[in-house]
């Protein structure tokens, strides 16, 4: 049943799909009915939000930096799938960091922050859920509640989220008070309708500005993610151990991979089943690239066959219902050993990661990790006869990369909200930024030898392994939240084999 079976109800002026829905009819006598016998909704308000202690100090930082202006800050619309079905929502991650408000909450909501002299004044607009006396209850398949579920009322979604709450309805008369200067985050799929309001309530920032500003608003948002709280910290560290859950439940389920057919499609399913179930879902498409295919850096579409011998590149992590999410990746021998050849490269990569680990530390800069990992990366395919320069010369940015050839993505991202969190932070703070204590990157070097790749040596080819780790900067350096998943070839394979030889899970 989709919302092609919505109640012929007069269409909501306050939509902006333009889909076509065929209405099924309802008789008065039914309209008259439904709304009755219905136990009364609780009024014992629900418990805050686990973020909501944290959101305030957040919604201060970027208060701070925008004094006097108006800030909206969208959740974003749901997103058609197909025809008149939708894809599963997630808000915008600023929204969510901002706000609290994980999983699948709130679509079409927007937080603005109102300048006072004090500061901002933050309020949430969203749909509330309608009296079941209103034909939204029934006859509404986006956000009626015999469609989706029981909606927040304005007190309950004021408790969960400590923010004053207000109809969304009443947004647009809210943005066209003066205010001054409005900055905007652009969300791709947010309302025309919040669009709309804020045409001729702009002028403050002066003509040809508003992009500029709104950018400004962007690149802050960003960067306020880039050194986490305590509640991220923990929360990412969560994420790391239920990740480990699900690489522990593919490992169990290689030998029915292998015999299926289309393994790679087996393990992507029993890795997303634990991250639907121990979290909100996964963080990103897990890559499931078994022999060749994990030569193909983004390989998502898994649908390959396991083979014993072969090496699994296993990129996966559970996303919360906070939105935060792992980034973990293991190269497992799908029998449970390391062929010479395989271990060879294997043992290559982990020095490399080693070797970023160790520069992982405050006052370093970010692009310090990567430095320290491609110089093992080239040093080893130099001593292999592979890199036709010599390391230094690979390693000169003006007239090298040679090596990049077998290693051409960088070794660390910052994580959080999203997997590639902070990407819209300016290259000084991000990529040439200093490490600072509480900030989360992944530190993963990889080596992918293609088996058409003619300078490598045969043995070598077809072979490509990555080792990724989630790290959180100290104090003194960093620690390793992903650590406890084993990283060395050894530490690989007695893991592996205290699971294969327990046999599938009952």
């Amino acid at each position: 049943m989709t919302s092609a079976d919505a109640a012929d109800e007069p269409d909501d002026p306050t939509r902006t799909d333009e889909r076509p829905t065929r209405k099924q009819p309802f008789s008065q006598a039914f309209k008259d009915f439904i709304p009755q016998g219905w136990a009364p909704y609780s009024e014992v308000p629900p418990d805050p939000l686990p973020a909501t202690a944290f959101t305030q100090p957040r919604r201060d930082a970027i208060s701070a930096q925008f004094a006097g202006d108006r800030l909206v800050i969208p959740a974003g619309n749901l997103k058609v799938r197909s025809n008149d079905t939708d894809y599963r929502y997630r808000p915008h991650s600023a929204f969510a960091h901002l706000s609290g408000l994980g999983t699948d909450r709130e679509p079409g909501a927007v937080l603005v922050l109102e300048p006072t002299d004090e500061g901002h004044d933050a309020t949430l607009y969203f749909k509330p859920r309608s009296p079941r006396t209103d034909p939204e209850f029934y006859a509404d398949a986006r956000y009626g509640e015999m469609w989706v579920g029981q909606r927040d009322s304005l007190a309950e979604m004021e408790a969960l989220t400590g923010l004053a709450c207000a109809p969304i309805s009443q947004l647009p008369d809210a943005l066209a008070k003066n205010a001054g200067a409005t900055r905007v985050l652009i969300v791709a799929d947010a309302d025309a309708e919040l669009t709309a309001s804020l045409t001729g309530q702009r002028t403050a920032l002066g003509v040809g500005a508003e992009a500029a500003a709104d950018q400004q608003l962007t690149v802050a948002l960003s960067e306020l993610r880039l050194v986490k709280d305590d509640f991220e910290v923990e929360q990412l560290r969560t994420a790391c151990d239920v990740t480990a859950d699900g690489f522990e439940s593919v490992v169990a389920a290689l030998p029915e991979a292998v015999r299926r057919g289309r393994g790679e499609r087996w393990v992507e399913g029993v890795f997303g089943l634990h991250a639907r179930h121990a979290g909100n879902a996964i963080g990103y498409d897990t890559i499931a690239a078994a022999g060749d295919h994990a030569n193909t850096l983004h390989w998502i579409r898994n649908d390959g066959d396991l083979a014993p011998g072969d090496l699994l590149l296993l990129d996966a992590g559970v996303e919360l219902d906070s939105l935060y999410t792992a980034d973990i990746t293991r190269t497992l021998p799908v029998t449970g050993r390391f062929t010479d050849a395989q271990r060879t490269v294997y043992d290559a990569v982990l020095a490399a990661q080693e070797a970023g680990m160790a520069a992982a530390r405050p006052g370093a800069k970010f692009s310090d990790v990567h430095a320290a990992a491609i110089r093992v990366i080239a040093e080893h395919l130099h001593a292999w006869g592979v890199l036709p320069v010599g390391v230094d010369e690979s390693l000169d940015p003006e007239t090298g990369g040679h090596h990049r050839r077998w290693m051409v993505h960088g070794t660390s991202h910052h994580l959080g909200i999203d997997v590639h969190d902070c990407e819209q932070a300016r290259e000084q703070n991000y990529r040439h930024g200093e490490l600072r204590p509480g900030m989360v990157i992944t530190v993963e070097p990889g080596l992918y030898f293609k088996s058409t790749d003619l300078l490598v040596p045969p043995e070598l080819r077809g072979i490509g392994v990555r080792i990724e780790d989630d790290i959180v900067i100290t104090e003194n350096g960093c620690e390793n939240l992903s650590a406890r998943l084993p990283r060395s070839a050894e530490a690989v394979e007695a893991w592996m084999a205290g699971i294969l030889d327990r046999g599938p899970a009952g």
